[in-house]
C-alpha cells in the first residue's frame, strides 16, 4: 500500500537562491525556520534550542567518557600508547574535514531528516529518491545500533561497577550474569525513553549537564588519576610506547597500528545529531553546522587530553588486559581501582570514578535516542518506514514520543543478540560507526559530483575550498571503512572473524530489496507537510 504521505506531489530540487530570498527576514521569524518552509516543511516540533543545546546534544554522543573508557582496551591491544596518542589525532584532524562538509550542507538544508534529505536535494531529480532511500536506512539503522552500543557498554560497565564494590574478581564479587547484564540494559532505555518524552526545554537542560559533565568530568579524571598513583609512566611510554598483544597473532606494526584508530574513528561519531536537531534549533541555518563543528574540535583536544593523563598511570599493559584481573579485563576500571588501592589500601576511589564515567555513559545514550527518534519523526514523515504514519505523531507538547519509544525498543531488541552470540552482537554494532559514516559520506560525495556546480549553499560557506575538503571527507570514510572490515585476530576462525562487512552488507541488500520490490513504486523522496503543492525548482 502506498503511504498517505506519498499521494502528494513529491519534492524536487528546491531552496533555490531566489526562494530563499523571498523567506521572512530574520527580524519577522527564525532563519532556521523560514529556509525550513522554503525547502518545503511547516514548523511542528518546538524550535527551543540554542547554539550552546545543538552542541551539547553532539558533544554528548561523542561523549569522550564514554568511548575512549570503554574502548581503552582496544586501544591498547592494537599498539598501546602509539597508537591511541597519535590515531586521536590522526582520526581527530581528517573527522574535521568530514564535519566541515557536513556543516556546510547542513547550512542549506537546516532539517530533522538530515543527510537522507541532503542526499535528495544533491543528487538530483533522477537518482534523488534512490540516494536518499540508502542514505536514509543507513543512517537510521546505525543510529539504532548507535543507541544499542552506548547503553550496552553503560549495563556492562555497571556490571564492572558492581563486581569491584563486592570484592573484585579476586575477592569473590559478584559478577552479573548476561542476563542481569540485559536487565540493567532494558532499564537504562527505558529510563531514557521516558526521560526524551519530556518536553525539548527539558531536554535542553539535561543536554547541557550532560556536555558540562563530560568536560569537567574529563579534566578530573586526567587530572585526578595521574596524581593519586604511587607509580606513574614516563612521557618518553606515553608518546612513545607501541604494544602488541601477543593474543591477537599479528606481527605487522603497522597493520596494528592502523587497527588502532578504529578506538578514536568510533569514539568520534555521532555528531550528525545537531543535524537531526536542526527544527528545533534557533537560527539553525547557522547553528546546526556550528554545532557540528564545535563539538568535533572540542573532542578532539578533550579527549586527547584525557588519554594522555588516563596513560600516565598505566604501570602494566598486560595485567591490565588480563580477564583474571580483579576487573576481568576492563582495562580503565582496573587502572582507576589500582590506582587508588595502592595509595589508600582500598579501591573506592576508582570506584567513583568509575561512577563518573557511568554517568557520562548515561547521558551519551539519552542523547542518542533524542536524535535517533528525529531521524525516525523525519524518515516517516516521508513515508519511508513501515508504520509511518504512527512515527511521525507529534504529542501536544510537541514531541515525538512514537518516534522515541520505536528508537529504544528497537536498541533493545538489537542487544538480544548478546544473549545468543558474542560475535553476532559485535557485528550488530559494528553498524553504529561503519553505518553512520557512510550516510556520511553520501551527501558529500553527491555535493562535489552531481552538485558541485548547482549547490546553492547557506551562511556557512567554504567557497572554492568546498570541493577539497568534500574529497578528503570521502577518501578518509572508504579508508575507515575498510579498516573495520579487515580481521583484527590471526588466525581467522568462525569466532574470531570479522563480521562487520556481512553486518554491513546486510542493510545494504535490506535497503536494495525493499527499494526493488516495493519503495521504488511509491517513494519519490522528501514530501512537504504543507497542505497545499510543494515548491518546484
Amino acid at each position: 500500500m502506498i503511504p498517505e504521505t506519498h499521494r502528494e506531489k513529491p519534492l524536487r530540487i528546491i531552496g533555490s537562491e531566489s526562494e530563499l530570498l523571498m523567506a521572512p527576514k530574520p527580524g519577522v521569524k527564525d532563519t532556521g525556520q523560514a529556509r525550513l518552509e522554503a525547502l518545503g516543511y511547516k514548523q511542528e516540533l518546538k524550535r527551543d534550542l540554542s547554539l550552546l543545546s545543538n552542541f551539547a546534544f553532539s558533544f554528548s554522543i561523542i561523549s569522550i567518557l564514554t568511548g575512549v573508557t570503554t574502548l581503552y582496551n582496544t586501544g591498547l591491544t592494537y599498539g598501546g600508547t602509539v597508537s591511541m596518542v597519535y590515531g586521536w589525532l590522526i582520526t581527530g584532524f581528517f573527522n574535521m574535514f568530514v564535519g566541515l562538509s557536513m556543516a556546510e550542507i547542513c547550512s542549506a538544508f537546516p532539517t530533522s531528516g538530515g543527510l537522507y534529505y541532503w542526499s535528495y536535494m544533491l543528487a538530483g531529480p533522477s537518482w534523488g529518491p534512490f540516494a536518499s532511500w540508502i542514505t536514509g536506512w543507513y543512517n537510521v539503522i546505525g543510529q539504532w545500533a548507535v543507541t544499542t552500543s552506548v547503553d550496552f557498554s553503560l549495563a556492562t560497565l555497571l556490571q564492572v561497577i558492581i563486581l569491584l564494590a563486592t570484592g573484585g574478581g579476586n575477592g569473590g564479587g559478584y559478577y552479573a550474569s548476561k542476563y542481569v547484564v540485559i536487565s540493567f540494559h532494558c532499564g537504562i532505555l527505558l529510563t531514557h525513553a521516558l526521560l526524551n518524552s519530556l518536553p525539548i526545554v527539558y531536554m535542553a537542560y539535561l543536554g547541557t549537564l550532560s556536555a558540562v559533565w563530560n568536560l569537567f568530568g574529563v579534566f578530573v579524571l586526567m587530572i585526578l588519576i595521574p596524581l593519586v598513583a604511587t607509580e606513574r609512566q614516563s612521557a618518553t611510554f606515553v608518546f612513545t610506547s607501541f604494544f602488541k598483544d601477543a593474543s591477537v597473532g599479528i606481527t605487522s606494526e603497522p597493520y596494528i597500528f592502523l587497527l588502532g584508530l578504529l578506538m578514536s574513528q568510533y569514539s568520534i561519531s555521532g555528531y550528525d545529531a545537531s543535524a537531526h536537531m536542526s527544527e528545533e534549533t534557533k537560527s539553525s541555518d547557522k547553528n546546526g553546522g556550528y554545532g557540528i563543528l564545535a563539538a568535533i574540535g572540542i573532542s578532539v583536544i578533550v579527549g586527547w587530553a584525557y588519554i594522555v593523563g588516563i596513560t600516565f598511570a598505566v604501570v602494566d599493559p598486560v595485567r591490565l588486559l588480563d580477564k583474571g584481573n580483579d576487573a576481568k579485563g576492563y582495562a580503565i576500571a582496573q587502572v582507576f581501582y589500582d590506582v587508588f588501592n595502592n595509595r589508600y589500601g582500598d579501591g573506592t576511589g576508582g570506584i567513583l570514578c568509575l561512577g563518573v564515567v557511568a554517568v557520562a555513559v548515561f547521558f551519551c545514550g539519552m542523547s542518542c535516542v533524542t536524535s535517533n527518534s528525529r531521524m525516525v519523526y523525519a524518515f516517516s514523515r516521508d513515508g519511508a518506514m513501515p508504520g509511518s504514519n504512527l512515527w511521525h505523531v507529534v504529542d501536544k507538547r510537541e514531541v515525538p514520543r512514537n518516534a522515541v519509544w520505536l528508537s529504544a525498543t528497537i536498541a533493545f531488541l538489537m542487544a538480544l543478540t548478546s544473549l545468543g552470540s558474542v560475535v553476532a552482537f559485535q557485528a550488530m554494532v559494528s553498524i553504529a560507526t561503519i553505518g553512520l559514516y557512510i550516510s556520511y559520506a553520501l551527501p558529500i560525495l553527491f555535493r562535489i559530483t552531481v552538485a558541485r556546480n548547482t549547490f546553492v549553499p547557506g551562511p556557512i560557506n567554504f567557497g572554492r575550498y568546498s570541493l577539497f575538503l568534500g574529497w578528503v571527507s570521502v577518501l578518509w570514510v572508504i579508508t575507515v571503512t575498510v579498516l573495520f572490515c579487515l580481521p583484527t585476530v590471526y588466525p581467522v576462525k568462525a569466532n574470531t572473524l570479522n563480521y562487520t562487512p556481512i553486518a554491513v552488507g546486510g542493510v545494504m541488500v535490506f535497503a536494495l530489496g525493499y527499494w526493488l520490490l516495493s519503495a521504488r513504486k511509491w517513494f519519490k523522496g522528501p514530501i512537504s507537510n504543507f497542505e497545499s503543492k510543494p515548491l518546484q525548482a
